[in-house]
C-alpha cells in the first residue's frame, strides 16, 4: 500500500522481509513509529534524535531508518475518531517491525488495553523485558551490579486471556451450581456461593513457543542458564503443566545443548563416583528416600538410570558444566532471590502474570520503570515499546526521562542486528548518567547531580557518543 491512515509511506525506505524464522533488513528500513500518549511526545522526540545520531555515527551515513508515523491512543482518537486504527495495525504488519511510546487506556471501559491488543492481534506472545544495572543509576539496593536477567513472560495466555463471571450475577450462579453439583461432586471442596469466577488457559502450544524462545536467546547470546517460573506447587495444571511442557520443549528440541537442573545432580554425583550405583546416585538426590513408597523410590531409579543410560556419554566427565542450565523455581521464592542473589539467574521464562510482576520488581532495583526497556515479539513482528505509562500531568514539559524508549530502541537496534548503533546508545547512556546528567527523577535520588531535561539529556547522550568506543 502507497499510505496507511492517509499518511504516504516513505519512498526512500524498504520493507523488512521475513522467511524461514529470519529477517531480512535492508539499510534503510521502514519502521513505524507511534509516538505515544501524555509524556510520550517529549521522549519520543529526544529518542528519535539519539536514534538517527548514533545510526549515523555508526555506519557513517551508510544506513538510516526510514521513520513512518502511524497511531493509536489520544492522537488517533483526535484525528481519527478512532482508539486504533485498522491500517495501523496494517502497517506495522507490513513493516514487521515497530516502536512505540506508552499509551492511554481511558478511564471507564469501552475500550480494551491498547497495548494488549497489539499483542493479541499480531500474535506478539513473547514479552520481553531485559533488566541490568548502568552504572551511576541510583538503587535502593547494596550491589545493583549484580542485576543482569532478561525476562521473557508469555504474552498471550493466563490471566490474558483469562475470563470471567461477576459475583451475584445469574451466569456465575450457573457455573457455581455446575462446578459444585458436577464437578466437583462427591468431594470435599466446594465453591462459596458468593464467589466471583475467573478461569485462566495455558496450553501446551503457548507454553512451549515461549520457552524456545527463551532458550534460543539463551544460545545466541552465551547467557548460562533458563529458570522456569511458575507457582506449580498449588496449581498444578496450569503453572505446574507449564514446568513441565517447558522441560519437556528443553530436552526434546535442544538436547545436546542443555542440561536439567536434576540431571546435573545425577551427572556429578556419577562425576565425582564412577562406582556409584543407580540407588546410591537416587539416595543422593531425594533424601530421605528410604521414607518414601516403593512405587516412589522405582520411579526414581528409572529416572536415573535413564539420565546415565541416555546422555551421560555427552553431557558426562564435566561436559554438562558447558551445556544451557534449564532450571525452575516456584513464583514467590524468585521474589526473594533476585534480591538477595540476582547474579545467580540469568533468563527467565514466565506464564504472563508472574512475568508481570517479577519484571517490574527487578526493575525497581535498577532505576525503576523509567529506564526499563521492553519488547513484544511474535514469529514474523515485534513492537518494542516504553513499559511505564503515560504521566499525563507532565506532559509537554520537558521533563521526563527518555530512557525507556530509548532503551526500548538499543532492543531493537541488536533484533535487526544493527549491534554497533545498539552499542552507542547503550553506552552513552550509561556514560551520561555516571556524569550525572540526569532528569528530575535521577537528580533527586542522586547527590551533587544536575537536573536536565528531556530534550538536554539526548543532547548529552549525542555528545557522548564521541567519545564512545564501539563494543
Amino acid at each position: 500500500m502507497a499510505s496507511f491512515n492517509g499518511v504516504p509511506v516513505p519512498p526512500n525506505g524498504q520493507k523488512i522481509e521475513y522467511s524461514n524464522g529470519k529477517y531480512r533488513v535492508p539499510d534503510r528500513p521502514i519502521i513505524p513509529f507511534i509516538e505515544g500518549d501524555g509524556t510520550g511526545r517529549d521522549i519520543w522526540k529526544a529518542s528519535v534524535r539519539v536514534f538517527d545520531a548514533a545510526v549515523a555515527k555508526a555506519y557513517n551515513g551508510k544506513r538510516a531508518v526510514a521513520w513512518y508515523e502511524v497511531f493509536a491512543g489520544e492522537k488517533s482518537k483526535a484525528k481519527f475518531q478512532n482508539w486504533l486504527p485498522d491500517d495501523t495495525v496494517s502497517a506495522i504488519r507490513e513493516f514487521r517491525v515497530a516502536i512505540k511510546g506508552p499509551l492511554t487506556t481511558p478511564v471507564g471501559g469501552g475500550i480494551r488495553s491498547l497495548n494488549v491488543a497489539l499483542r493479541q492481534l499480531l500474535d506478539l506472545y513473547s514479552c520481553i523485558r531485559p533488566v541490568k544495572y548502568y552504572r551511576g543509576v541510583p538503587s535502593p539496593v547494596k550491589h545493583p551490579e549484580r542485576m543482569d536477567i532478561v525476562i521473557f513472560r508469555e504474552n498471550t495466555e493466563d490471566v490474558y486471556a483469562g475470563i470471567e463471571w461477576e459475583q451475584g450475577t445469574s451466569e456465575v450462579a450457573r457455573l457455581i451450581e455446575f462446578l459444585n453439583k458436577d464437578m466437583l461432586k462427591g468431594g470435599k471442596k466446594q465453591i462459596r456461593l458468593d464467589s466471583g469466577i475467573g478461569i485462566k488457559p495455558m496450553s501446551v502450544s503457548g507454553t512451549k513457543r515461549l520457552v524456545r524462545m527463551a532458550i534460543q536467546h539463551a544460545l545466541d547470546n552465551g547467557r548460562k542458564a533458563v529458570t522456569l517460573v511458575h507457582k506449580g506447587n498449588i496449581q498444578k495444571f496450569t503453572e505446574g503443566a507449564f514446568r513441565k511442557w517447558g522441560y519437556e520443549l528443553a530436552t526434546d528440541e535442544f538436547r545436546d545443548k542443555v542440561v536439567t537442573e536434576r540431571e546435573s545432580w545425577i551427572i556429578d554425583n556419577k562425576d565425582k563416583n564412577a562406582g556409584l550405583t543407580v540407588e546410591q546416585n537416587a539416595s543422593m538426590i531425594e533424601p530421605g528416600l528410604e521414607f518414601a513408597t516403593d512405587d516412589f523410590r522405582q520411579a526414581l531409579y528409572k529416572e536415573v538410570k535413564d539420565c546415565l543410560d541416555s546422555i551421560y556419554s555427552t553431557h558426562g566427565k564435566g561436559a554438562w558444566k558447558k551445556k544451557l542450565m534449564i532450571n525452575d523455581r516456584i513464583a514467590d521464592s524468585i521474589f526473594q532471590q533476585v534480591v538477595t542473589r540476582a547474579d545467580e539467574y540469568s533468563v527467565l521464562a514466565t506464564p504472563n502474570l508472574n512475568g508481570d510482576y517479577i519484571s517490574d520488581a527487578c526493575a525497581a532495583q535498577v532505576g525503576g520503570l523509567g529506564i526499563a526497556p521492553g519488547a513484544n515479539v511474535g514469529d514474523g513482528y515485534a513492537i518494542f515499546e516504553a513499559t511505564h505509562g503515560t504521566a499525563p500531568k507532565y506532559a509537554d514539559k520537558d521533563v521526563i526521562n527518555p530512557g525507556s524508549v530509548m532503551l526500548s530502541g538499543v532492543m531493537m537496534f541488536r533484533f535487526l542486528g544493527w549491534k554497533e548503533a545498539a552499542d552507542l546508545i547503550e553506552q552513552s547512556l550509561e556514560r551520561t548518567i555516571d556524569q550525572k546528567k540526569v532528569t528530575y527523577d535521577f537528580e533527586r535520588l542522586m547527590e551533587g547531580a544536575t537536573k536536565v531535561k528531556t530534550s538536554e539529556f539526548a543532547t548529552c547522550m549525542i555528545d557522548n557518543m564521541n567519545a564512545t568506543v564501539l563494543a
